[in-house]
């Protein structure tokens, strides 16, 4: 296992850590000490020539306990104040951490539509790009002080992943408050065992995996496993590791058997198709039949309306939409050419048809191939 981790982690240079709140915070607030281990040993990464991205969480606890505040907080308006409270002490003391390493630190606040508008997505990459060559640290975090359900990323782990893609990270290293991935909840068994590495996320990798959150987290390692299966899909190794373990990432760096590594995709998904499956968030579903369902996973086509058995929902022209199997399985997202309305009106037919339907035809496919990723690797080794 040594063997594959030192493998799998040999040239790498741009790491996106991501930190989460049962990590960061302590009794009383903030753990500070924690923080300051953390920093300096990122700060001896980018010493040693990494390019070092930021993800963390702690904003909404270090208001809560600004505030004096105790148990959940549930309301989005009070939510988001305490997000506005804590925010600026959170990088005040980052950047206070780093600054005694002479490393400078930037401050990006997301949220779920500053990814989907693909304009904006490239302004952010090109962003960080700039960041990573002047060797300051980005420090991300969702901006909840102005996010909704709508634009919400729903947690961090998330947000990483995204991330991840954008600055097309070598590594993500998830730290969290367990040593890694357990094949079943530690704290209700406790003969639980820790997996090192998981190859493919299969169905039981996914089962394994817990939705239960800490009082101050918002994501389970459910959350970590599916954010896991968005970075590898783009190539990218994922590790689960302790983040209060002193030299956690040196021991990561130098291929020691720390937390739970993740295996990237042997053929990686290109950057805009990655975007397309697992940043754009579906705004319909289309059915469609064995035949199209081959076409698109064995063939690599396009989908056009012959293959189409039903539409979900009210979708326009350019939105994503999931395309799904007659048992209701996901298969892929893509951008589709004609609007729900049209499609209703055209599917089953032949592409030579829909200008006699439609009275105009711009596209012959629903989808083209070049705007479809085909997502669930498990679905398309059984197709």
């Amino acid at each position: 296992m040594m063997e594959i981790r030192t493998k799998t982690l040999s040239n790498i240079k741009r790491v996106l850590i991501k930190i989460g709140s049962a990590v960061l915070t302590g009794e009383d607030g903030l753990d500070l000490a924690i923080i300051d281990q953390l920093v300096d040993e990122m700060a001896g990464l980018s010493q040693k020539g990494y390019q070092v991205v930021l993800v963390t969480s702690g904003a909404i606890a270090s208001g809560r306990h600004r505030m004096g505040l105790r148990g959940p907080v549930k309301s989005m308006p009070q939510k988001q104040a305490l997000a506005a409270i804590g925010q600026g002490r959170l990088m005040r003391v980052y950047s206070n951490a780093f600054g005694r390493h002479r490393l400078f630190t930037a401050q990006i606040l997301l949220t779920m539509s500053d990814l989907t508008d693909r304009k904006r997505y490239l302004n952010i990459r090109n962003t960080l790009s700039a960041l990573m060559e002047w060797g300051i640290i980005a420090i991300i975090n969702e901006n909840d002080t102005v996010a909704v359900d709508e634009i919400k990323f729903g947690d961090n782990d998330h947000l990483a992943a995204m991330v991840a893609n954008i600055i097309e990270a070598h590594l993500v290293i998830n730290l969290t408050a367990t040593e890694g991935l357990y094949d079943r909840n530690p704290m209700l068994f406790k003969k639980a065992k820790l997996i090192k590495l998981v190859e493919e996320i299969t169905e039981e990798i996914e089962d394994a995996a817990t939705e239960d959150t800490t009082s101050i987290g918002t994501g389970g390692m459910r959350s970590k496993v599916l954010a896991a299966k968005k970075v590898t899909a783009y190539g990218i190794p994922y590790i689960i590791a302790p983040g209060k373990q002193k030299g956690v990432l040196e021991s990561i760096l130098t291929g020691n058997d720390t937390g739970t590594l993740f295996l990237p995709e042997e053929k990686p998904m290109h950057s805009r198709k990655h975007w397309i499956a697992f940043t754009l968030r579906p705004k319909g579903k289309i059915m469609i039949d064995e035949g199209a369902k081959k076409a698109l996973i064995e063939e690599g086509k396009s989908l056009l309306p012959s293959g189409i058995i039903d539409v979900e929902g009210s979708f326009d022209v350019g939105d994503p939409v999931n395309c799904i199997d007659a048992k209701g399985m996901s298969l892929a997202t893509g951008l589709v050419n004609y609007g729900a309305l049209e499609i209703r009106k055209i599917m089953g037919l032949k592409s030579s048809k829909i200008e006699q339907v439609l009275g105009y035809k711009d596209y012959d496919e629903v989808i083209h191939r070049d705007n479809l990723a085909i997502t669930g690797n498990k679905i398309n080794k059984k197709s």
